[in-house]
């Protein structure tokens, strides 16, 4: 490609914004990636040249993310809004890297399960059934509060269960709901629902890892909560 070959003056298939839709962000070089957030060149000079005047005075990304306003608005082409365009990239690239080195819980035993949930179930005098979704690694996406009950009652249908897992793209799930009784021992009722829920993950693929059942410590029963995966109710 010429240097000073404008990006309208391509054929469609090599416009960057036509390529990254093609075949996404990962096809592009670095000078296409900047050429993208510039949006248009100036008269003889188009974006990708830019893109690459940039990298070649930088040469990497990460001396290019340090540039301030004033050494960016030195190139040709590269006026107020432009800069500033490319250092909001550059930031918020650098607060995703923050995210991420912090990761999400793992949450791969009952009793992390059990800690996540225990304060916030704690002083509720009714069921509360929510779902934890996870991702590939069982790490927590989110928690999704999915029906609160009265007394000792809960009727959640899979739909209101799945739809979250769906939608938040999950690899996984686990149930979770608290016994106001105190006493976490799964019910008759905890154990077929729960085996209909399993089946219905099968069916979408989405795995069931467990179903903890959350109640109150006492001499004689020191944990505060049931897996009903320990106690063999997800094996036939």
């Amino acid at each position: 490609m010429s240097a000073n070959v404008r990006i309208h003056d391509l054929p469609a298939q090599e416009r960057p914004r036509e390529r990254l839709a093609a075949h996404g962000a990962d096809a592009l070089s670095n000078p296409e990636l900047i050429a993208i957030l510039l949006r248009t060149g100036m008269k003889g000079v188009s974006a990708i040249t830019i893109g690459q005047q940039l990298m070649a005075h930088f040469g990497t990304l990460e001396a290019l993310a340090r540039a301030s306003l004033d050494d960016l608005r030195c190139f040709k082409g590269i006026g107020r809004d432009k800069a500033i365009a490319l250092k909001a990239a550059f930031t918020l690239a650098r607060k995703m890297a923050e995210e991420l080195r912090f990761e999400s819980p793992l949450l791969d035993t009952p009793e992390r399960i059990a800690e996540l949930l225990r304060e916030h179930n704690r002083l509720h005098d009714v069921e509360n059934f929510s779902i934890i979704l996870l991702n590939t690694r069982r790490r927590l996406i989110r928690v999704e509060k999915i029906s609160q009950g009265t007394l000792d009652t809960l009727l959640v249908h899979p739909r209101e269960v799945f739809k979250h897992a769906i939608a938040a793209n999950a690899a996984a799930i686990v149930l979770a709901h608290n016994h106001p009784s105190g006493d976490p021992t799964p019910s008759e009722a905890d154990i077929k629902w729960t085996r209909d829920i399993i089946r219905a993950g099968q069916l979408l693929k989405i795995e069931v890892c467990d179903h903890v059942v959350l109640g109150r410590a006492t001499t004689e029963r020191p944990k505060d909560w049931c897996s009903l995966r320990e106690l063999g109710y997800f094996y036939a």
